[in-house]
């Protein structure tokens, strides 16, 4: 199995202007076989959302907005407060996490690659 992390996590609260602030995880999958991949999500002050399954078809990448994500028990990311993530996959991905933040007139954009961990 294959671990990368995400320290850095933050769905910002509110938008202004056209574009509306979000958070992506994006997956690349070079391989000749889907990958199945188990996310966990870690908070400062709460229990984790633990194994949130995706896939991430063989020779494609996949974006997903965070906010959208939810555990087997509907329970979903806050906004406005820090968290981490977790992948755990059966095959190498390339990771990355990439944010827009239009809570202010001058738009923000930050992507972060995902630190693969033993």
């Amino acid at each position: 199995m294959y671990r990368w992390v995400i320290a850095d996590g933050f769905l910002p609260a509110s938008s202004s202007g056209m574009f509306e602030s979000h958070e992506s995880l994006c997956l690349v999958n070079p391989h000749n076989r889907d990958a199945e991949v188990v996310l966990h999500v870690f908070f400062e002050d709460r229990p984790p959302l633990e194994g949130i399954m995706l896939t991430c078809p063989a020779k494609r990448t996949r974006h997903i907005r965070v906010n959208t994500l939810h555990d087997a028990a509907g329970r979903t990311i806050p906004v406005g407060e820090p968290y981490a993530l977790e992948l755990v996959c059966d095959v190498e991905l390339g990771v990355q996490l990439s944010r827009l933040d239009t809570s202010q007139a001058q738009m923000a954009l930050m992507t972060v690659a995902g630190i693969r961990i033993d």
